[in-house]
């Protein structure tokens, strides 16, 4: 069994559709969060994901960007971030911002191997917010692993790639529409089930269309820099 990890697309259509293409024969897609935020085609995202989720085994769960937009929840952003939740809630349809209030925070899913997997945005100790970044000392992920019982947590939210292998792991496949490791490709995983944990997770990066994406940020009169972090993957 093939499965497909991706995170954070954050309205960024260009950056989904390359990596789509790499996966879209996997046997099922586990999606960490954040369909929305920062870029300027939320409904076209959205749209894409619903299409795809009627067809497919696709699992997906609310991110804090969806949580803004869906609920007006942006206290604690950026002036940046902000900015563009306000304009996600004028543009999205009303069928679209519905579908992400809808969201669950958490999700479960058991692979043909029988391996359990927890699907959160942040952490189990806070499912929007938590950043779980790859520098922490192994404590700190012990101490968040401690909160589940499933066999691998799947978590999003720093747009950076990541696997902790403790007695469990700990996945974070990156960011599909703004990574902010230096890399600007669009980042996703695969976990293949014929092979052995811990050592059966790849991390992969896709080019797609960035001055395309750019480009539609700054007409959407968003802030340039939402534009211009792309190129630099920061």
């Amino acid at each position: 069994m093939i499965i497909a990890l991706i995170s954070d697309i954050h309205s960024n259509l260009e950056a989904l559709q390359a990596v789509w293409k790499e996966i879209k024969k996997a046997d099922a897609i586990l999606c960490m969060g954040d369909l929305v935020g920062y870029g300027a085609s939320p409904n076209e995202v959205v749209e894409f994901v619903k299409k795809e989720m009627e067809n497919r085994t696709f699992l997906c769960v609310r991110g804090n960007h969806d949580n803004a937009v869906a609920f007006g929840a942006d206290w604690g952003f950026n002036p940046y971030a902000r900015e563009a939740v306000r304009w996600h809630q004028r543009v999205m349809s009303t069928e679209n911002l519905e579908f992400l209030r809808r969201l669950p925070v958490r999700q479960l899913f058991t692979d043909d191997t029988g391996r359990s997997y927890l699907l959160i945005h942040g952490s189990p100790r806070a499912p929007l917010d938590e950043y779980l970044f790859p520098w922490l000392p192994d404590s700190e992920f012990q101490a968040v692993l401690n909160y589940i019982t499933q066999d691998d947590l799947l978590v999003g939210h720093t747009h950076v790639p990541v696997l902790k292998v403790m007695v469990k792991r700990v996945i974070n496949p990156g960011s599909v529409g703004q990574p902010r490791d230096g890399d600007w490709r669009a980042a996703y995983a695969v976990i293949d089930t014929e092979e052995e944990p811990p050592d059966n997770v790849e991390f992969h990066r896709v080019e797609y269309d960035v001055e395309k994406a750019a480009r539609k940020i700054i007409e959407a009169g968003l802030p340039r820099f939402l534009a211009e972090r792309l190129f630099e993957g920061y």
